[in-house]
């Protein structure tokens, strides 16, 4: 454990507690993540990885492919 986690005292937290933590945590980024703009780097990699996709659709691996693959490798 870090020693920033330490200082914040979740090593004194239990596991059930811990897991609470996280999740409260990772549902504040997503919301925060969520309100901040993309930065125009993003939106340039958006719009070549569109205008890619409209250009090529036939490379597009479909969701249950790669679901599949990646619980294969679990």
């Amino acid at each position: 454990m870090t020693a920033q986690l330490k200082t914040l005292g979740v090593d004194r937290l239990s596991i059930t507690e811990q897991l609470q933590l996280f999740h409260d945590l990772w549902d504040h980024l997503a919301d925060e993540v969520e309100k901040a703009p993309f930065t125009p780097e993003q939106c340039g990699e958006i719009d070549k990885r569109l205008a890619r996709h409209m250009t090529h659709p036939e490379e597009a691996i479909p969701w249950e492919q790669v679901e599949s693959e990646a619980l294969a490798k679990w």
